[in-house]
């Protein structure tokens, strides 16, 4: 199938061409027809598949046909919500380019900057709004912004939505816009909480399903170190002065491992940034821009920052620390191998992070190759009594039995060599 095939407008058909579509990916071929005969859809799709065009190509199409202004102030007859900045201003630029053959306008809003430009955008009218529920709820307080012309409305990544408590905002949304419309959603899991809520929102809606979570994308290459904690800088050093890549995404589970990470890397002469929630919008866009530039070689990120990288031919991925949600593996190495490309996510484990291995291994139904004989083999163990949920356990927890250091004697064979004893099986 081509795009030819999905019965776009020439204004459409002249815009894919420009940006470079030829075929449809999976998640693209089953929900546009749909999107474009008014159907609801309900879309399982993980980072990577394409979806933001998925349900952008269509909106633009049906609106456009639509539109007619007869001089009034365009309204808002399309509401895209999306959990973060980041992922806000990719699908803006992904309008940008869809549309950029119609008479449609869309504004991004978002928290953290001036409402200023935004509030004057919206009262130059807008077919297209893009929002973060934060800023939309505010605008929408002060008068700025009504819903009552939504046609189209989109929630994308309503699992990471859920994550980062947005739940109550979304309802409180959805109680503004009008019944009858059409509702696109998407997202990368479909746990219960998140299968109400489309049910809730839905009329017998399409589903689509493409490339399930735990499946990973198969030109990935994932290998898993073993390490201590206080050997992860010296490892990350040392495989980034031996790679050949240009651009290296660095995953951490705290904004201040982020931004330790980037200062013991910038003693190395290595030039990184950080990218998470306590940095501004500007120097947020600025670090991405850097790093899409290749000014920046390497980006520290953080889980919910970085939902909104989309680069491609991006071909490394580290996990500096293991996420202790086996999903969020998933996402973080679709960061590569992305359109088809080659890619490899490199792990370093630590002793309290082997379960969440495990956990990540059972989900994806496939072995780490686990990486030995490296300079800085793993000297702390511990063998928990029982998985730790949701968290990491404490070093002092059952510590006269379930954690130890070992000494230079016992932490050798007959050999003098190194053995890991918890390795994950």
């Amino acid at each position: 199938m081509t795009f030819n095939d999905l019965q776009l407008t020439e204004p459409l058909q002249k815009a894919v061409q420009k940006v470079g579509y030829t075929n449809p990916t999976p998640i693209q071929a089953q929900s546009i027809p749909a999107i474009l005969k008014g159907r609801d859809v309900l879309g399982c799709a993980q980072t990577g598949t394409g979806k933001t065009a998925a349900f952008s190509i269509p909106t633009i199409q049906l609106l456009n046909s639509s539109s007619k202004n007869n001089g009034r102030k365009v309204e808002i007859k399309s509401l895209i919500l999306t959990p973060t900045r980041e992922l806000a201003i990719q699908i803006g630029e992904s309008l940008s380019d869809y549309g950029q053959f119609s008479n449609l306008k869309h504004l991004v809003i978002f928290g953290g900057v001036p409402q200023n430009s935004q509030v004057n955008a919206l009262r130059n009218g807008v077919d297209i709004l893009v929002a973060t529920p934060g800023r939309l709820l505010d605008l929408m307080d002060q008068g700025y912004i009504s819903l009552s012309k939504i046609e189209i409305f989109t929630l994308d990544e309503a699992d990471r939505m859920l994550d980062m408590g947005f739940v109550h905002d979304v309802k409180k949304v959805i109680k503004k816009i009008p019944q009858k419309r059409q509702t696109l959603f998407f997202s990368a899991t479909m746990p219960d909480s998140i299968l109400d809520l489309a049910h809730s929102i839905l009329d017998n809606p399409v589903k689509v399903e493409v490339t399930p979570v735990s499946s990973t994308a198969e030109m990935i290459q994932q290998e898993v170190y073993f390490i201590d904690k206080t050997n992860k800088k010296n490892l990350l050093i040392d495989l980034l002065k031996e790679s050949e890549a240009d651009r290296i995404l660095v995953f951490t589970r705290t904004k201040h491992g982020a931004n330790k990470v980037v200062k013991d890397l910038m003693k190395e002469n290595i030039k990184a940034e950080a990218i998470h929630g306590n940095k501004t919008q500007n120097a947020r866009q600025k670090a991405l821009k850097n790093f899409k530039d290749k000014t920046t070689r390497v980006l520290v990120a953080t889980d919910i920052a970085a939902r909104g990288i989309d680069i491609d031919e991006l071909a490394l991925v580290i996990n500096f620390e293991i996420p202790n949600i086996a999903e969020t593996y998933v996402h973080r190495i679709g960061r590569t191998g992305r359109a088809g490309a080659s890619g490899k996510a490199i792990s370093f484990s630590d002793y309290e992070e082997k379960a969440y291995i495990r956990d990540i291994q059972k989900l994806i139904d496939q072995k780490i190759p686990v990486i030995e004989g490296h300079n800085y083999p793993m000297e702390f163990f511990e063998i928990p009594e029982k998985k730790p949920q949701g968290r990491r356990p404490s070093r002092n927890q059952n510590n006269s039995s379930s954690s130890k250091r070992t000494s230079s004697n016992s932490n050798k064979n007959s050999n003098g060599k190194r053995f890991d004893r918890s390795k994950a099986k």
